[in-house]
């Protein structure tokens, strides 16, 4: 392995090939450890002065190495705020949720209308376009439509998506708000596996679902 060497006269760096190299202050002794003290180089080692290219590469690995230590994964570690996820609800919201009425259903889905919304209440069959927000029970976010800039189409009564969602988009209107509390039972059967900076949703586990009911294509008010 190269390592460099510090002349103790003239601080001038060389190439060996030993073990990694420390210089040592007058008086002190080497350490027991795979790092050596710096020495002199003996006849027989070749003498090269580090190129221009060697100390680029060196400081190419150093800044790649910091760049990687403050990707997102690592922001909790590095002491920096992790980002912020996009919400339906956000905290003016939150606030109201404690003082709104609980409806549960037959099924055991559970929902809290946030905003009413107007007109036609979407029937069998028909597209709605929709914004929403999937989470834990903790909050921790796994899937959104705002997330990926757009909206999401959704058939109501096609299966297209898990039983409590579908459900609890049928009784929206048009610019509604809603918070779904969706049991285990009626969410994923099979679980969805972790993404990056994503969590795990393990099988038949509740989830929360924010969902804005965006507009009905074909019912749109006049």
């Amino acid at each position: 392995m190269n390592c460099a060497i510090l002349q103790p006269s003239s601080q001038t760096c060389q190439i060996c090939q030993r073990a990694p190299c420390l210089r040592l202050a007058p008086g002190r002794t080497a350490p027991a450890s795979p790092v050596r003290a710096c020495s002199s180089p003996s006849a027989n080692e070749p003498q090269t002065s580090l190129s221009r290219r060697q100390l680029g590469i060196s400081q190419a690995v150093l800044l790649a190495s910091a760049a990687l230590s403050l990707r997102p994964q690592h922001a909790q570690a590095a002491g920096l705020p992790e980002e912020k996820s996009k919400m339906i609800c956000e905290d003016d919201c939150q606030a109201r949720l404690e003082g709104l009425q609980t409806i549960t259903t037959s099924s055991g889905l559970k929902y809290k209308d946030i905003a009413e919304g107007r007109g036609t209440q979407p029937p069998i069959g028909y597209q709605v376009v929709v914004n929403y927000v999937a989470m834990t029970p903790q909050g921790k976010v796994f899937d959104s439509s705002l997330e990926k800039g757009k909206p999401y189409d959704i058939r109501v009564g096609s299966g297209a998506v898990i039983p409590g969602l579908d459900e609890g988009i049928r009784g929206m209107k048009p610019g509604g708000i809603r918070r779904l509390y969706i049991p285990g039972n009626l969410a994923f059967p099979k679980g969805l596996a972790s993404a990056a900076g994503r969590p795990r949703v393990p099988p038949s586990t509740p989830v929360v679902f924010d969902v804005q009911l965006v507009y009905i294509p074909g019912l749109e008010e006049e």
